[in-house]
Order: structure tokens, then sequence, then C-alpha cells
């Protein structure tokens, strides 16, 4: 027997938003605004969301069937909440509406129309882990992992190949820029990647990239579909648009060939996820894939005070390519973002402890506010500052310190100096060793067990394979008599570098981390007081036992902070060569990304911020250098920062 179920008629809600009372001028501009393309240029806290909201609100109560919109976001919960909130507002269901994610959506799509792909109806996605095994599979059957030379693991074979769809390279172009130590593989990389697109066609599998890819194909190969689609959907709306890929770009394009009826809604200078494949161009070239566009500048502030908007107004004034806006407020009071030059890293990071401690003394609770850093080790210094006057912190983005498997790999050689009865980090070091396998770690264990000094240790490992020779030279330097703690560290660092490069294909960041470390290293004389302070209360304890509920500081990258807010924010590390950082200054686009990151760091503070650089720092290749501020910071008016010089005796 066959049912066959007819929708009932769609009836709009009667009207009872008063829209032009609830939203600002350039809202209700954009909320009202049904047909043509649209790009909303939201800057940072000026309700973005607010006024997606309302427009799905407006579009249901203008008439639009909930079944005609489409909402594009950058995540499932971001689309649930919209739509949540709308039907809040409404007060109906408004459960024809769809969004979701690019991918999520391509999926539907494939699942309904893939066959006209050659896809059988139960074709496969997988999951990273599941590309990961693959492309394991295919480097074991092509014989590749007995090659001499350095060839890259799994997960960075995933990442080229996902530049490669994302981005559109080419495998030379991206081997020459990103992975020059591969370059010698080109082809045998080249052979892999058939072999992995070879091997999902014939299995019926697609990777998370192949979602996008084969997406847009059926759209273009099969314009019944697209006529189709496009004709459904006859409102687009896009969030968070400058995050766009080319592919995504592309099919927006496609999806709304037949009425252009798309709202794109983005802010130009928060583009900051080129790594991920995002193109800044997309938001800039919208209104010339878009004829006619409008363009509607959202500019009204609803998070910061004046005195900080006009600090991040003029660090994106200088930015090369924008839409041009300034951040308004109506709060217009407040203290001007402060400038701290502190003399050493510790000092930086002392003075951060001080002022967060004077902010709750003031009132204002931990969870309120954050210190935001361009790479994962810049805050190192300051974790270990946080844990020694335990204030409790959570940190997102990058690795905790102690978390990190190099800083472990070079702490165990100096731990074993201290206690050579540590088998745990004896363990480690040996497994480092290439050749070196948990049969001689037993066998070494033994010796621990029986009981032996360091001396004892060294003389077993030259006994052992010429393999392990390196070792117990570099012990024996470590063992010797006159050693400082930094001259330790030096030797053990120039010992591991090697081992390192052939561990890590991200090998070179890696090697920043240890540098760091060094700076660290600097502070202490003896290496017991060193690793006590690294091992009794490592940096990682406390924020691994708090809980969203409790009151902690937040560390976070940059790009992990988007989107978020806090009362006081410390942007550290404003320095030239970390922020910006060095190899951001080989080009202008990676240069002008740089600048937006500082943008949307300053723009995360609603009531208080300060920058903060030292004016002393140490690389391994110059040692002890003199730090210049951030360019962001020093090529803008002196009259909207308040200098303070970072005297921490008297916090």
């Amino acid at each position: 027997m066959t049912y066959t179920f007819k929708p009932e008629p769609f009836e709009p809600p009667a009207r009872r938003i008063d829209y032009d009372k609830e939203l600002n001028p350039a809202q209700y501009e954009a909320v009202t605004t049904l047909e043509g393309p649209i790009l909303v240029i939201a800057g940072a806290g000026s309700g973005k969301t607010r006024t997606l909201v309302y427009r799905l609100a407006y579009l249901v109560e203008q008439g639009v069937d909930p079944g005609a919109i489409l909402l594009l976001t950058f995540t499932r919960k971001a689309s649930r909440e919209m739509l949540t909130r709308a039907v809040h507002l409404l007060n109906q269901a408004l459960g024809q509406v769809v969004g979701g994610t690019f991918h999520g959506i391509c999926y539907l799509w494939l699942r309904q129309y893939g066959e006209r792909l050659g896809y059988p109806k139960g074709f496969t996605v997988m999951d990273r882990a599941d590309q990961g095994d693959l492309l394991n599979l295919l480097k074991e059957r092509l014989g590749f992992k007995k090659l001499s030379g350095p060839f890259p693991r799994k997960e960075t074979i995933a990442e080229m190949l996902g530049a490669v769809v994302n981005k559109d390279l080419s495998l030379d172009f991206l081997l020459t820029r990103d992975y020059p130590q591969f370059l010698e593989q080109r082809d045998h990389l080249a052979k892999m990647a058939a072999a992995y697109q070879d091997e999902k066609r014939r299995h019926a599998l697609l990777d998370y990239d192949d979602l996008l890819l084969e997406g847009r194909r059926l759209l273009i190969e099969h314009e019944d579909v697209r006529r189709h689609l496009s004709n459904r959907f006859r409102y687009l709306m896009v969030d968070e648009y400058q995050d766009t890929n080319r592919l995504q770009a592309e099919l927006v394009q496609l999806l709304a060939y037949s009425h252009k009826n798309v709202m794109a809604v983005g802010d130009d200078s928060q583009s900051i996820y080129s790594f991920r494949g995002a193109n800044f161009r997309n938001i800039m070239d919208f209104p010339n894939l878009f004829p006619g566009t409008r363009v509607i500048k959202l500019e009204e502030n609803y998070r910061s005070t004046q005195p900080i908007l006009d600090l991040a107004n003029a660090i994106i004034a200088g930015a090369r390519d924008r839409y041009t806006k300034c951040l308004f407020t109506r709060r217009a009071d407040g203290r001007r973002p402060r400038l701290f030059r502190a003399a050493t890293e510790n000092e930086q990071s002392k003075l951060v402890v001080a002022q967060v401690q004077a902010l709750q003394e003031e009132g204002t609770p931990l969870s309120r506010m954050a210190v935001l850093i361009r790479a994962g080790y810049h805050s190192f210094d300051l974790e270990i500052e946080l844990v020694r006057n335990s204030i409790p912190f959570m940190k997102f983005g990058g690795f905790k310190f102690m978390e990190s498997a190099h800083i472990k790999d070079l702490l165990a050689h100096l731990r074993v100096v201290a206690n050579p009865k540590d088998t745990m980090s004896w363990n480690r070091l040996l497994l480092l060793v290439p050749g070196v396998g948990r049969a001689t770690c037993n066998k070494f264990n033994a010796q621990v067990q029986s009981g032996f000094d360091l001396a004892a240790g060294i003389t077993w490992l030259r006994q052992q394979s010429q393999k392990l020779q390196d070792l117990a030279g570099l012990m024996e330097i470590l063992n010797g008599p006159g050693q400082t703690l930094m001259t330790r560290m030096n030797q053990t660092l120039a010992y591991y570098e090697p081992l390192a490069k052939a561990r890590y294909d991200d090998y070179p960041k890696r090697m920043k981390d240890l540098e760091h470390l060094l700076n660290i290293t600097a502070r202490y004389q003896e290496l017991q007081a060193f690793l006590n302070d690294l091992t009794l209360e490592p940096p990682s304890s406390l924020a691994d036992v708090v809980t969203p509920t409790e009151d902690y500081l937040t560390l976070s990258t940059v790009h992990s902070a988007k989107g978020l807010e806090w009362d006081a924010v410390f942007v550290i590390w404003a320095a030239e060569g970390r922020f910006p950082g060095f190899y951001s200054q080989e080009g202008d686009d990676e240069m002008e990304e740089e600048r937006r990151l500082m943008y949307v760091a300053a723009t995360r503070a609603r009531n208080y911020l300060a920058v903060i650089f030292p004016s002393i720092g140490y690389s391994r290749q110059f040692g002890m250098t003199v730090n210049s501020p951030s360019r962001f910071i020093a090529d803008i008016p002196r009259d909207l920062l308040e200098p303070w010089r970072a005297e921490v005796e008297e916090w």
C-alpha cells in the first residue's frame, strides 16, 4: 500500500516583531533587504548573529516558505543556535529551514544524487583516522616505508592532499613553499596521491574534502540538479563568508545562479584562517562575482569601549586591501589601552600575574580575563608563573608546556642526569634513538633496578650497539664537571635536533618551542631547581583539574579566541618577530593576515586591553636580542595608547 502525504500550505505568522525598534539602522537595512546579492560587512561585536536571526524571522514574516531558505554556517552548533533563536523570536517552528555546514549539505546532496557521479547509495565517508589508515596502507603497498630519504607521515600527506584541493595548488608549488624537505620525494608523493584517488574510487570512499569537491561536480555536470536546488533554495544566507575556501565560494555561485538572492555575512578584517584554506579574496571579490551587490556595513559595536575601538580602527587602517569601516560605540568612556614594555620575558609574565591579581581585587573574576598569544609557545614562561602564583588557567590552541612531546623529549635527558634511576625518562630518551626498541629498554631497566649511578649507565650504553654511542657521548658531557644548566641545555638541543627533524614533519616549529625553553632556562642556575619548577607542579596540572564551572584565566591563541570576548584582555609578545611572526615577513599576504590577527586580538576586550612586549628576548641563532614593538602598534598614533614602563615590584 502506498501513502502520499501532502504538506500543509504555509501561512506566515502574524506580524509582531518591531524590527525598526529592535535593530540599529544598518542591521535594519540588512534584515529587510530581501532581493538580490547582499554583502554584510559585520565589524567585530556588531551583532552579526542577531542580524542573521532577525533576517530569518523577517523572511518568514514576509511570506517566504521556510523550506526555500538555506543557511550555511561553519559549525552545526552555529546553525542550530540561529534557528533556535529565530524560533523563539517568531514563536513558531521553522523545521523546514535547511541549515548546516557546507560539508553537511553536500553530504545530503550526494546521498540523494550520488549515483549520477558513479557512487552507490552505500558510499562511505572517511573520517581523519580512516584517511590516515588508508594512506598508511598505500605507503606500505607502494614500498615507500622502506625509502632511505625522509618521507612524510600520514597526517602530513593528508594535509598536503587537502591543501591541493582547498587552495587549488599544484603539488610542486606546495612542496616548494611549505614542505621543501620532501621535494626529493615529489614523484613518490604524486604516485601515492594517484593511488589514493584510485583506491577511493574503487571502494566508493570519500574523504572530507571530497564532499565539497564532488558536491561542486554534481552541480556543474548535472544542470537539472543545479536548477532544482537553485529553484528550491530561493534565499541563501552564508555566515562567516571571509572564512570560505574556493570550493565553498563556487558552491554559493552555483546555487544562486537562477536568482542571485545571496546574503553573505562576514568581516574582511577578521579573515585569519588561510592555513585552513580560507581565501581572503572571496569576500573582497564578492561584488565582482555578483554584479549589483548591495554592501551594508555594521559598524556599531556592542562589546568594547571607544578607546579600545579607536586602537582597533587604527590597527586595521594600515591594511593594504579592505572594506573601509570605522567601529563606534555608545560606550564612549573607558581607559585607554595600555602598552607595557617589560625588560624580559619573565618580567612580562610577572606583570601579567600582577595585573590579573589587581583586576581580581577590583572585582573582575578570572573567567572574564584572557591572555592572547600569537603562537602556543609564547605562553610557556607565563604558565610557569601562573602555577607559581596559584592562578588556575585553561589553555586553548597550541599545547600546554609540559604536554608537548618534544619538550618532554628534551627534558628527559636532563632528568636522568638529576636522577639516574628515573626509568620513565630513560625509556623516553632510549626510544628516541633509531633502531632501539622495547627489548633494549627492558634490559636497561633491569640494570636500573639493580642500582647504579649515571656513570654506570653510560658504561652500559657504551657496551651496547653502535646506535647508542651518540647518546652515551651526550650523557658523558652532561655528567661532566663544571657544566652549567645552559650549557647542558644547548648540548642536549644540539643532540636532539637531528632526532626531532627525523621524528616530526613540523620540526622547525618544534625547534622554535625548544629555543623558547632556553629562554626560560636562562633564569636558573641549578638543574634541580629548574626541574622542580617544571615537575613538582607542572603548568598543565591546574588546568587539567579546572572544570567549566570554575573560575579560571583563559590562555588562548588568537585563532582560537575569534568570536569570543572578555572584560580584560592581555596581548603578550607584541614584538617584531613574534607578532608578526618572523616567517610572515616573507610575503605581503602573510603580513596582511598578521595585521588582521592583531585586530582580532584587540577587539576581544570589553573594558580593559593591555599590549605587552619584552625588550630583551632570546634566540638560539642570535643569543640575546633586543625586541622592538610590533609594527602594528608602533605605527599607530601615540595618543591611542597609554605607555607604561613595567616595574613589577611596584604592582
